[in-house]
């Protein structure tokens, strides 16, 4: 596999993905999160069982019990990142969730030593630093301003206090439950074929948030139908395009590397916005993804991991 075609499908990837914000703000109009997050993989899972069942029954049947397991947990924890991320927004500020969710590939590079044999280069360090960088500035652009040479922020007050704590919980819990997911799919994926794959995956994840959506007794139905509009959307490009497109890459490149280069997704979103919402972005927020783009291309440019035998 070519480097170039696996860092042109990356690309992709982040452009599919950097549309889910725009989406789900849209589809926020009129249906809650969770309905939102339930649907929307409910609908990917919907879309793939063609594909999955009559293409790869005989694959799917001989999956072992522990290949199900790995599957299963990586679909929970697939349920949990967004369920977690997702509901954080309510609690918290949007730069302390950005902050803390922005630390899932620092947790992916922590652990793959550990579950993958898989040492990330200084390179990926260095290149993740700067893109975990980036990203939380590009959190601070959303409630702290550059005033006469002085970085004025209103959000960190709460930072530890009432609501906000659960908050900064929640988006922790999404960090390290996108962390767990990357790391199962990049084990899997060597020898599981990418549709089977996230069929399994997306299907554990939708029914693992339809029960608790149902659980805090909230309704999938009954919402002006351009919200099911956005939510087809969502399934269609950020999680069909997007997130299928991360796990195709987790076949060929370190679980490490695949999460550095997620943290584009701020970028797209910023240029989507800029020209669909009109939302011009702060002069923190193109520093920020200056800073990105950077540790995406440091942590390419050299071989990324090297296994631990």
């Amino acid at each position: 596999m070519q480097k170039s075609r696996v860092y042109l499908a990356m690309f992709i990837a982040i452009l599919a993905v950097s549309t889910a914000s725009i989406f789900i703000r849209q589809a926020q109009q009129g249906a809650p999160s969770i309905v939102i997050a339930a649907v929307r993989l409910s609908l990917a899972s919907i879309l793939l069982a063609p594909f999955a069942l009559l293409g790869y029954r005989s694959e799917i049947r001989s999956l072992t019990r522990r290949d199900w397991i790995l599957a299963a947990i990586s679909g929970l924890f697939l349920a949990i990142h967004f369920g977690t991320w997702i509901t954080s927004l309510e609690f918290t500020s949007v730069v302390s969730s950005v902050v803390l969710v922005s630390t899932g590939p620092l947790w992916v590079a922590l652990l793959s030593p550990v579950f993958l044999k898989e040492i990330p280069s200084r390179w990926v360090w260095t290149g993740m630093g700067l893109a975990l960088l980036g990203g939380i500035i590009i959190g601070m652009g959303d409630s702290c301003t550059i005033s006469n040479s002085h970085l004025e922020c209103t959000s960190f007050a709460s930072l530890k206090t009432g609501s906000a704590m659960l908050g900064n919980v929640l988006a922790l819990i999404g960090a390290w439950a996108v962390a767990a997911y990357l790391i199962i799919g990049r084990n899997l994926r060597t020898r599981i074929n990418l549709i089977p794959y996230i069929f399994i995956v997306y299907s554990v994840a939708a029914i693992a948030l339809i029960i608790y959506m149902l659980a805090v007794k909230i309704s999938p139905f009954g919402y002006p139908p351009i919200s099911y509009l956005w939510m087809l959307l969502l399934a269609l490009v950020p999680q069909l395009i997007g997130h299928t497109t991360y796990n195709w890459a987790l076949r060929y490149m370190p679980a490490s590397l695949v999460s550095v280069t997620t943290l584009g997704e701020p970028i797209g979103s910023a240029i989507l916005a800029f020209f669909i919402l009109v939302e011009i972005p702060t002069t923190l927020t193109l520093f920020g993804g200056i800073l990105i783009l950077a540790g995406i291309y440091i942590s390419t440019i050299q071989p990324s991991a090297k296994r631990n035998k």
